[in-house]
């Protein structure tokens, strides 16, 4: 119930951090996987690592121009598939006062007219296959107020809405929707948020139940979970994958 044998997923954003951690695990449940991205020489990199089963393919998220073209590219190259992933994402850490515009729209064209395009491309093709899963990376972001990123909450935040419209729409279509929210995972970009503040970290850890840090893995196993068959009556959801960070007082 928890295979992925036969099934060809995209995963933007695929080439480090949580993305790689996907595909890992998304590979190693049987699916063919192809990593999508900006960084050909990085993409190529990973799919080395990640074994035969994983292809990259250079694609910016936010040419939405481009969207239809690449999947006609990738039903072309490896047939059609069964599975996105919308990882795929920047971030922005600055005060309000020093937020701008251009940060915010990079940041909102990146995370949610990227993730649009490519939703709003692969679609008809699930829907030519009768069957598909979509997937959005949102952020406990969505769920508790953190300064200085509100362009990235604010785009994760719009993930939740994305979702719920979608399932709603695309369930009779047999196309499931859902989302995990990722809490504090242990990622480089972690690691150089906190290695130099041992006084944040430990208020983190102090308020996520679990008193640890998440491994990537923890999401890949996720993202799995919901694309199995073993999660075939879900949709709409959003998974936080956060140790309890969420509601941990």
């Amino acid at each position: 119930m928890f295979s992925l044998k036969g099934q060809l997923a995209i995963v933007t954003g695929g080439g480090t951090g949580l993305g790689f951690a996907m595909a890992s695990c998304l590979a190693a449940s049987g699916a063919r996987v192809v990593i999508v991205g900006r960084r050909l020489e990085t993409l190529e990199e990973a799919a080395a690592k990640l074994g035969p089963s994983v292809n990259a393919e250079q694609h910016d998220v936010r040419d939405l121009d481009a969207a239809n073209t690449f999947m006609a590219r990738i039903e072309e190259r490896y047939g059609a598939p069964g599975i996105l992933i919308n990882n795929a994402g920047v971030h922005v850490k600055k005060p309000i006062e020093d937020h701008t515009v251009d940060d915010f729209r990079r940041v909102m064209a990146t995370h949610v007219e990227g993730a649009f395009a490519m939703t709003r491309a692969i679609v008809p093709l699930m829907k030519r296959a009768g069957d598909g899963r979509i997937l959005f990376i949102t952020s406990m972001t969505a769920f508790v107020g953190l300064p200085d990123i509100v362009a990235y909450s604010t785009a994760k935040s719009a993930y939740m809405g994305m979702v719920r419209s979608l399932a709603a729409e695309l369930g009779p279509s047999n196309i499931r929707v859902n989302a995990i929210a990722p809490g504090w995972i242990e990622t480089p970009m972690l690691h150089q948020a906190l290695d130099r503040d041992p006084e944040r970290q430990q208020r983190i850890l102090r308020r996520t139940p679990q008193a640890r840090f998440g491994s990537p893995e923890d999401i890949g196993w996720a993202a799995v979970f919901l694309c199995s068959p073993a999660a075939s009556f879900i949709s709409g959801c959003v998974l936080p994958v956060d140790g309890g960070a969420s509601i941990g007082l």
